[in-house]
């Protein structure tokens, strides 16, 4: 199960250090520019904020238990962007804009966290 576990925080932590990476390097007009609209509800600081949760979110996932140090913070990580998954799902929603991809995200995020808590607890 730990195999699984890590190999699904992989694929999470991939993506969400692209993700929130590029929310990082990216001004609010180069996200809006790149198709990002859901930037026109948010101030840039905001958005700054947001890319910052997924980039540690994204570390969270693999280095506590990659480690051994701390490894509940593991599946803390995964809960906790599953709620940013979550509330993108809204948002996505709300501006009936596509939301699928969010809300599998959330879906898998709530995988891991489960997954995980299995693991450490």
């Amino acid at each position: 199960m730990l195999t699984a576990l890590m190999i699904l925080n992989g694929i999470l932590a991939v993506f969400f250090l692209v993700a929130g990476g590029m929310k990082l390097l990216r001004t609010k007009e180069q996200l809006r520019a790149s198709g990002q609209r859901w930037t026109d509800d948010f101030r840039a600081g905001t958005i700054k904020a947001i890319a910052t949760a997924e980039v540690l979110g994204a570390i969270g996932l693999i280095v506590p238990l990659a480690t051994g140090i701390a490894p509940v913070l593991t599946p803390i990580a995964a809960a906790g962007l599953a709620i940013d998954m979550g509330a993108a799902t809204v948002v996505h929603s709300q501006r009936n804009e596509s939301m699928l991809p969010t809300l599998v995200l959330a879906v898998v995020a709530s995988a891991s966290a489960v997954l995980g808590f299995m693991h450490v607890l």
